[in-house]
């Protein structure tokens, strides 16, 4: 049985994508700082850690991989968004987005990555249109995925020569927590709850195509009609997918 390892696997899409590679005959350990909701079973294993504590993660790591025959795929999924102009935010919120989205990715890559080698297996990051194009209100978020994509594009010419595959999801407006959209430390949330989203996809449907796109081997995996077209206007004119993007989100 091959064993899929999901950060942020508590959340909807992390459960979603947890729920497909079940159903495929996998196993899933599903790391997240809560696991409250999540019971074992003989497919899934929930571990509870803070990703952003690199010492408590290398010893998670560490006793998943003593548990499992194989690593076959990690799945950097855990994240958290800022919503609000810079202007009004502070180094401390922009830093603490840093930790989530990237810096704990980074950790678990570094982890896991002698595993994934043995298995010639796949690390899978889940970034954002925000990844590759900007995003209004959201500098600290779209800093983080831009930086993810980069690390993620820049390992995989790395990891080839070990049979291993660095994939990129790119969702766009993913409803995972509409109506929980409690905010701290200076305009922090979880993602998918933000009201000011456009063309929302649910977590089942965004797994679907991540999953589709993972079996094909698409090193880039755009998710959802918005994500699409937002790769192919930035292709064409970044310029013009600045001015859309704002109007669309701002009205202005």
């Amino acid at each position: 049985m091959k064993t899929a390892v999901i950060s942020g696997g508590n959340g909807g899409l992390g459960r979603a994508l947890a729920a497909q590679l079940e159903h495929q005959g996998w196993h899933c350990v599903l790391m997240d700082i809560d696991i409250g909701g999540l019971e074992p079973s003989p497919s899934r294993t929930p571990v509870a850690v803070d990703l952003t504590d690199a010492t408590a993660l290398a010893h998670t790591a560490e006793q998943i991989i003593a548990a499992r025959p194989s690593i076959d795929m990690v799945i950097y999924n855990a994240g958290v968004s800022q919503i609000g102009a810079f202007a009004q935010a502070d180094l401390a919120s922009h830093r603490r987005v840093f930790d989530i989205n990237y810096f704990a990715a980074v950790s678990m890559a570094q982890a896991f990555l002698t595993p994934v080698r043995d298995s010639k297996g796949t690390h899978l990051a889940i970034s954002s249109v925000a990844g590759f194009a900007p995003l209004h209100g959201r500098t600290a978020y779209a800093a983080s995925k831009h930086a993810m994509q980069g690390f993620f594009t820049s390992l995989r010419s790395e990891e080839a020569a070990h049979g291993v595959r660095c994939l990129i999801a790119a969702p766009s407006f993913v409803a995972t927590n509409i109506g929980n959209a409690e905010r701290t430390d200076n305009g922090i949330v979880r993602p998918g709850s933000a009201a000011d989203g456009i063309d929302y996809m649910s977590p089942q449907t965004a797994a679907t195509v991540i999953l589709n796109g993972v079996r094909k081997g698409q090193q880039f995996i755009p998710v959802g009609r918005v994500a699409r077209l937002a790769a192919w206007i930035m292709r064409l004119s970044p310029g013009l997918y600045q001015r859309l993007m704002r109007r669309n989100m701002t009205g202005k």
